[in-house]
Parts: C-alpha cells; sequence; structure tokens
C-alpha cells in the first residue's frame, strides 16, 4: 500500500535497511539484506533508490551511517536539546521494579539531565559507559495525520526521555528514521499506526534540528482471520511461502492491498489489477481508518484469477512452465532421476487449461489427487479388476489405434458403453477399474475427462 501511495502522487521510492543489534549482526545482515532484495524483486516493487542501486544521498545501509549520526546527535547536545546519560541498567530495573510496584507506567526519571558541565566530562574522561537521550518538551505536540485527521499525544506524560542513541553507539529508530528522512530528503513518511504515538516525539526532534517534518500518514493494522496480529514469523503470509506454494505477485498484491482500502468499491467482484491500474486507481482518502482482516481463500481467489489471466496470454507459457516443472520435480525428484516424470511444454500448459477450475495455485498441482498427470501410478490391482483383465488389454489396443482427431470425451463415453455392454461389465464397475489404473484414485474426475487428458 505504502509501494502505491509514493506511485500514486509521483514521489521516489527509498528503500533503507535497518537492523536491531543483535550478538550475530555481521552474519545475518547481509543475509537479511539479501532477502529483503529478492522479496521487492518477486513482488515486482522496484526501489528508486537502494543499497544495491545507490543513489545521492547514501549509504543507504543504517551500520555505515554511524558517523552521520554521531555528527547529527552533537548538534543536538551542543544546543542542549539531548544529553548523556549515565545510568545503569541496575538503576533503570529499579526505577521500572517500582513504578510497576506502584501501579504507575514505567519510565525513565530524566535524571541525567541535570548533570553540569563538569559532571557529564568527569563520567566521559574516565570512560563511564553512556548512551545519549533526547529531552521531550512538556508542550503537546499536534500533528495532521493523512489518514485519521489531527492527532495530538502527551508523550512526556507517557513517558521519559527515550535513548536516541544506545551505548554500542548505535542510534534507535526514533533517532534514525528522523535523521534519515531529513538527509534523503523524504517528503513523506507511511507506516503502520502503532507508529502513530510516536509521532510526536519525532516532530519534537525535527523542531530540535530545526528542520521541517515531513507530512505523516499512519495505516490501519492488517490483522489475521481470528483477529490476531501478523507476524512476520508467520509462515502463511511468507513471500517465499507463497514463492514455493506457486502464489503469484499480483495475487498477493491485489490481496493485501484492497484489505486496507484506498480504491472503491466495485460491487464485491474480484478483479487482478496490474501495477499501473492499481497505482491509477490508488486514493489516500479511500483508505479505512479500522482494522482489517486477511482472509486466506480471498488470496486463493486472487491467484485464481491471475492464473487464469496468465493463461490467456500465450507468450506466459515459457515462465508458467518453468515455474510448474519446478514444483513437480521437488514434489517428485525420485520420479524425475528415474525419467518417470512427462514434463514437456504442450502437456504442461495443456494440464495448467484442464485444471485452472480446479486449482488455486500452481502447487496445487501435485496434490495426492493429481500425481496421476504426472507419471503413471503403480498401484496393487485387486480380484475386480483382474477378473476383466483380458477384456481391458483389448480396449487399450481400441484405444491405441483411434485416431487422435476423434480422441475427445464424447467418443471416449461413448465407446466405454458400448464396451462395457459388449463385454458383460457394468458402466459403473467399468468407470471404477478405469479410474483406478489411470490415477491410483476411487474418486476422480470423470473418467473420460482423465483419458482426453492424459492423452495431451
Amino acid at each position: 500500500m505504502r509501494y502505491n501511495i509514493f506511485r500514486t502522487i509521483n514521489i521516489q521510492f527509498v528503500q533503507k535497511r535497518f537492523f536491531k543489534k543483535v550478538q550475530v549482526r555481521v552474519r545475518t545482515e547481509p543475509e537479511a539484506a539479501e532477502k529483503i532484495q529478492s522479496d521487492l524483486l518477486w513482488s515486482g516493487i522496484i526501489p528508486d533508490e537502494d543499497p544495491i542501486r545507490g543513489g545521492p544521498v547514501g549509504p543507504y545501509v543504517q551500520s555505515k551511517r554511524l558517523e552521520i549520526y554521531k555528527e547529527q546527535v552533537l548538534k543536538l547536545i551542543d544546543n542542549q536539546s539531548a544529553y548523556y546519560c549515565f545510568c545503569t541498567e541496575n538503576r533503570l530495573q529499579l526505577l521500572r521494579k517500582e513504578a510497576i510496584k506502584c501501579g504507575q507506567v514505567p519510565k525513565y526519571d530524566n535524571r541525567c539531565r541535570n548533570l553540569s558541565n563538569n559532571e557529564v566530562k568527569t563520567k566521559l574522561d574516565k570512560g563511564d559507559p553512556f548512551c545519549i537521550r533526547f529531552k521531550l518538551s512538556s508542550e503537546i505536540e499536534c500533528f495532521d495525520d493523512l489518514i485519521y485527521g489531527e492527532i495530538e499525544h502527551d508523550v512526556a506524560q507517557r513517558e521519559g526521555d527515550p535513548i536516541i542513541i544506545k551505548t554500542d553507539g548505535y542510534p534507535t529508530y526514533h533517532f534514525a528514521n528522523v535523521v534519515d528522512d531529513h538527509l534523503m530528503e523524504i517528503s513523506h513518511v507511511f507506516r503502520g499506526i502503532e507508529w502513530q504515538v510516536s509521532t510526536p516525539k519525532h516532530i519534537m526532534m525535527y523542531k530540535a534540528f530545526n528542520w521541517t517534518p515531513p507530512i505523516y500518514g499512519h495505516l490501519p493494522l492488517i490483522l489475521n482471520s481470528n483477529g490476531t496480529k501478523l507476524s512476520k514469523r508467520q509462515k502463511d503470509i511468507n513471500i517465499e511461502s507463497f514463492r514455493k506454494e506457486g502464489i503469484f505477485p499480483l495475487a498477493v498484491l491485489n490481496y493485501v492491498i484492497h484489505a486496507g482500502g484506498g480504491f472503491d468499491n466495485k460491487g464485491g467482484a474480484l478483479y487482478i489489477d496490474s501495477y499501473e491500474e492499481l497505482i491509477k486507481q490508488f486514493n489516500v482518502s479511500k483508505i479505512k481508518v479500522s482494522s482489517n482482516k486477511l482472509l486466506p481463500s480471498r488470496l486463493l481467489e486472487f491467484n485464481k484469477l491471475e492464473i487464469a489471466k496468465l493463461l490467456t496470454n500465450e507468450k506466459n507459457n515459457k515462465f508458467l512452465v518453468e515455474r510448474i516443472r519446478k514444483i513437480i520435480m521437488e514434489a517428485f525428484s525420485n520420479k524425475y532421476f528415474n525419467g518417470n516424470l512427462q514434463l514437456d511444454e504442450y502437456h504442461i500448459i495443456s494440464i495448467l487449461k484442464w485444471a485452472q477450475s480446479r486449482i488455486s495455485k500452481l502447487s496445487d498441482l501435485v496434490s495426492p489427487d493429481l500425481t496421476f498427470l504426472w507419471f503413471i501410478p503403480n498401484m496393487p490391482l485387486d480380484n475386480t479388476y483382474l477378473e476383466h483383465l483380458d477384456a481391458l488389454k483389448i480396449m487399450s489396443m481400441k484405444l491405441v489405434e483411434t485416431d487422435i482427431q476423434n480422441f475427445n470425451k464424447t467418443w471416449i463415453n461413448s465407446y466405454l458403453r458400448e464396451f462395457a455392454k459388449e463385454h458383460g461389465i457394468s458402466f459403473p464397475t467399468l468407470m471404477k477399474i478405469l479410474r483406478f489404473i489411470l490415477s491410483g484414485l476411487k474418486d476422480g474426475p470423470p473418467v473420460a475427462e482423465m483419458g482426453k487428458i492424459l492423452q495431451c
């Protein structure tokens, strides 16, 4: 949705990388960065500036901007908008416990605000560990939220002076986002509603620097179908999972975007819109202010539409075949290495066209009830089948001799009825036998359909 907003009002999309301080940061940062880049590329969301493409206001990785943050925070210390804090973790924990004991909201008591210059110098000279805190103003800061209208929060009442530079020299989000957004000339900030209460604090920082804050818009939460918050650890909303399942980027984009509003209601009907169409139709004023739930079934409906749309253009065949081949080879690797899989382009596209009304994602093509499409099942036959074996051999020879142009569902059904009557086999029994031989299934698609599609 945020990408749509940028494009609708012709704003550049700048991708920055922020990573939490962890012991394995050096090992995980490149890993996480590559995954973000890969997911964005798959989604079709291409930043104008990012750590790979670069740009005029880089670097675009937080860990490479530490000198920038240091330079900027010293300006706040010089104008007395920020200060060194030497409080130990033990003292902060005691403050927290005491507040909870008294039924109060835990917050820093701003003790180090009142240290004299000499006291600060002495502690710095001794090498005492410190962080840097921002002085919150006691005045209530109001701002106009593009989505929610006029908002005000008494930040100083809710919390103590916030840390803006941690003991390890890394900035907190509050400080980094203000510095980076200003230096990168960000004009509009769209983020989740959970950051709305922090926005007055960020505006105070802008004012302390004598900078003009950007325009803010906060987006409502998108929830799971049961009303719980989405988590990045959920496998069912993970881009990697979508890719493996054969769910397409436009289906995901339409699914998520329409959950948050910003579009006219099309009478309840579902449509797959292109990136260009979504950008053209988007209207910030139509974003919902209430939380909305993601319904997994809706994603599958969007994906079904996207599969049908892709199949209307033969230019997409090669792309679809490659995706399906990969899914099949991963699902049936043993069959592939034995040379038992049918993976030619004509066969795959024919099956996809036949199966599109039966599937919602490409991985459905390897579900147990459709494995017969890719290789001949090796199923033991019981006496019901064996007693009609001679008749079945005669039938198979007849089918082999049939002109392929006459091999359609109507002809197959007609022939099988005549064959059953001629050989004294009940038609339902014959259908049961043939279905099991063809697919290994007792229930499934009509035998005539199976025969036709397997002939492709």
